[in-house]
């Protein structure tokens, strides 16, 4: 086995934000050497990784130059040049997730037609390589109002999704390939991180509850463990690991789930990476996330998966009508508070709805941290000097 510890091993990580910043606090407990790639000046992994390049994560030569420093390559982000990745790989050159998982999560038509071909639960869809295509399919009355429109590539964070109810809300459309998908009335949306190791290790983390934003269409807290029935998320586990057995992946799955009125799980949508829906078990659970990352695509046993403590997480994002040099107000009095960790990470610059931290609330009585949590959410504010 390699040593990775107090080594000369490199890790590289294409991507510099938040999550990589995360994943960069447990290289350090473990000594791990580390490369980062990113196209700001300003990542917040910037600080602390061993080094630092800036550079285009969707440049071939940039990223198959970046890679060929490494020994092992992972990623936080799924917007990278897949065919760098690809060459690398041939070589010889150790990439997790591989190309080919993510080949078949990067363009979201793509990645719904492997539920389809893999049998795995997933609301009703069509795919079209156009608006144009789309609004044809609605005159010809295959299409009907209303759906859930999505973008294939780009989207993140409730970006490049909208609910469609009427021909109105298709003009501000972007042209680009996109898939249409039937609006599921659900009772909630849940999520499963699974985490695979490179020889086939397994495990599962406990489902979390997500309550959103009515406007934002953001998460606004992520809750776990998930106030449902035992029966409900032992079945949402099992989809998760079915979903992970097929996309092969190593490393970390974070799987997004609608239960439906009639307690269907459906899977949204994936990403092959740490995820926030996990950030709550920096505090909560045994093994973090970013931790078993790290576990899984370094091949060592995977840890411990449940949590000690309730985990609830508030996303920390930009104020309406604030942008510019970030100023977190009120910080001090949710400090003071009973089980209250925030983190920030990194951005100097806030601007609407850009998320710029997150804090976790942690009880042993879930009920007691929701509370805590509410009032976080009402105390601190991300604003402008």
């Amino acid at each position: 086995m390699a040593n990775y510890f107090s080594s000369e091993f490199t890790l590289g990580i294409l991507g510099g934000g938040q999550l990589g910043k995360m994943l960069l606090y447990e290289t350090r407990k473990y000594d791990i050497k580390t490369h980062v790639l990113d196209p700001s000046s300003e990542a917040p992994c910037r600080i602390s990784c061993d080094y630092f390049e800036q550079g285009d994560l969707m440049d071939f030569d940039t990223v198959y130059n970046f890679g060929k420093k490494v020994d092992v390559l992972t990623i936080e982000i799924e917007g990278v040049n897949i065919d760098a990745l690809e060459k690398l790989k041939e070589e010889g050159m150790r990439v997790f997730p591989s190309p080919e998982t993510l080949r078949n999560i990067q363009n979201k038509g793509v990645q719904k037609q492997f539920y389809k071909t893999h049998k795995i639960p997933t609301s009703p869809f069509l795919v079209f390589e156009n608006k144009d295509r789309l609004n044809e399919a609605i005159v010809r009355k295959e299409l009907h109002y209303p759906f859930v429109w999505k973008s294939c590539t780009g989207g993140y964070d409730g970006k490049g999704v909208s609910i469609i109810r009427d021909a109105e809300d298709i003009i501000p459309l972007p042209q680009g390939e996109c898939i249409a998908e039937k609006l599921i009335p659900f009772k909630n949306e849940l999520a499963v991180i699974v985490a695979r190791s490179v020889s086939g290790e397994i495990t599962t983390y406990p489902v979390v509850e997500m309550e959103f934003h009515p406007e934002a269409n953001q998460v606004e807290y992520v809750i776990c463990p998930a106030r449902i029935g035992d029966d409900i998320a032992t079945k949402a586990r099992k989809v998760a690991e079915d979903v992970s057995e097929a996309f092969k992946h190593v490393g970390l799955l974070a799987v997004e789930m609608f239960q439906t009125k009639e307690d269907d799980i459906l899977v949204n949508e994936v990403a092959p990476r740490p995820h926030n829906s996990g950030h709550y078990s920096i505090e909560a659970s045994y093994t973090n996330q970013f931790e078993q990352h790290l576990r899984a695509i370094l091949d060592l046993p995977l840890g411990n998966t449940e949590s000690k403590v309730g985990g609830i997480m508030v996303n920390l994002v930009g104020s309406e009508g604030h942008t510019g040099e970030v100023v977190y107000k009120n910080i001090e009095t949710i400090m003071s508070m009973h089980g209250v960790t925030p983190h920030i990470y990194g951005k100097k610059q806030t601007r609407p709805f850009r998320k710029m931290g997150h804090v976790t609330i942690v009880d042993k009585d879930l009920n007691e941290a929701r509370k805590t949590a509410e009032i976080v959410k009402n105390t601190i504010e991300v604003i402008s000097k």
